[in-house]
């Protein structure tokens, strides 16, 4: 089993799970954070970190097996991050608004 970050980490992309994450296991994206699958330990530690509540445990099934692709697949091309950076400024105003994979996910890396 592995955790996996969902669709209200983007645009919202507060980082506070990277800090805890024992294993360093995020990657950065331009808008949103991915944690490598493979590499993540299932320790959890992440989870309550989360102001957007944006990561799960792959078993959520159905709702996460999209989310196990798209982490594997962009942690595989993204910059890996182990420290928090600042999030955006408009984070907050993000935190739950519905549709965002749709309207404004990217696939482009974040900064290095």
């Amino acid at each position: 089993m592995a955790y996996v970050v969902t669709d209200n980490c983007i645009k919202c992309k507060y980082m506070d799970c990277v800090e805890v994450c024992p294993v360093d296991c995020f990657y950065d994206g331009e808008n949103m954070l991915v944690i490598h699958p493979d590499e993540c330990i299932d320790c959890g530690v992440c989870v309550p970190e989360c102001p957007a509540e944006a990561i799960l445990p792959d078993t959520d099934l159905p709702a996460t097996s999209a989310w196990l692709a798209l982490n594997h697949q962009y942690a595989s091309s993204w910059p890996n991050i182990t420290r928090r950076k600042t999030p955006p400024a408009d984070a907050d105003a993000w935190n739950g608004v519905p549709g965002k994979f749709d309207a404004h996910f990217s696939s482009e890396p974040g900064d290095e």
